[in-house]
């Protein structure tokens, strides 16, 4: 078996051990950036977060992702406590404090904050929320298209925990992605409530069949900007594009397969549970959507 992959991994880079870090308006070196244990994020993973990443200066739909920040917030009933306008001086300020100009990637995480007791009532965060930038020197380094396994955890029902919210509760898909690495795969497919193919543990996932991209319904998966931007690209370039429930027998005869995020943009699949996909490598299609993402996330 060759060596694990991951969709998020990067490139080694010394600088970010001495990274500065934002946390509620100060910016603090890495060794300093500490919250509270009775962070409401940490005892209970009652939160949202965003990833975005830095391209030649310029932070790709950047307003796309402050709104979703946002609408996410709301959904929970997590009153940020800032304008959108001041979220987005934030990340500037850290950008700036860092020096980064290009290849870095933010994490911006709010949680409801610190709480009076160790219990679960939200009524105990009374110190308003916990804003925290990490931003790394972040360039993507993924040497190979990536394995998948399907496992039996499902992306569940909006009135479970909504698959759409980008929230710091993620167990369902770590334990997803244990059960892959188990299996000797990278990462893990996980299926809708229905058995149809859904997403990933941590992306959004595309088959290419006989010219045709298809993803999932989007009922169950993250709301993906990059999956957005994917598909908005195959409709302005004539390119057949298909939200629709599919099952691992159309999965397993695909031509090629593709993941999208904001870290890896469109990461190749060469294996679905041992079966190869295509020809195991980057098939046209996804180079073809790679080279029209470069090209829209350009300043």
């Amino acid at each position: 078996m060759s060596d694990p992959t991951t969709t998020h991994q990067a490139e080694e880079d010394v600088r970010n051990e001495s990274i500065l870090i934002y946390i509620n308006g100060r910016i603090r070196p890495k060794s300093e950036a500490l919250v509270s244990v009775y962070d409401s994020g940490f005892m209970l993973g009652d939160g949202v977060w965003e990833g975005m990443r830095l391209h030649d200066g310029s932070w790709a739909f950047l307003d796309e992702h402050i709104e979703r920040l946002f609408t996410a917030a709301k959904a929970i009933d997590l009153e940020l406590g800032l304008t959108r306008k001041e979220v987005e001086n934030a990340l500037l300020e850290t950008q700036k404090a860092n020096g980064m100009v290009t290849d870095a990637h933010a994490r911006l995480m709010v949680t409801r904050g610190v709480k009076s007791h160790p219990f679960q009532h939200p009524s105990l965060s009374r110190s308003g929320p916990t804003m925290v930038i990490i931003m790394e020197h972040s360039k993507p380094n993924i040497p190979r298209p990536v394995r998948l396994a399907t496992v039996p955890h499902l992306r569940g029902l909006p009135m479970t925990q909504d698959p759409k919210l980008n929230s710091h509760s993620k167990l369902n898909c770590i334990l997803a992605c244990i059960a892959a690495e188990k299996a000797g795969a990278d990462e893990a497919l996980m299926l809708d409530v229905h058995g149809f193919v859904n997403t990933t543990n941590a992306c959004n996932f595309f088959i290419v069949r006989k010219g045709q991209v298809w993803t999932s319904t989007g009922d169950y998966c993250m709301n993906g900007i990059t999956r957005q931007k994917v598909i908005d690209l195959c409709r302005a370039n004539d390119i057949p594009v298909y939200e629709r429930n599919f099952t691992l027998v159309d999965t397993y005869s695909a031509d090629e397969a593709f993941l999208t995020g904001t870290f890896g943009a469109q990461t190749p699949v060469g294996t679905i549970d041992g079966r190869q996909i295509g020809n195991g490598r980057m098939g046209p299609m996804t180079e073809c959507l790679r080279g029209l993402y470069k090209d829209l996330v350009a300043p």
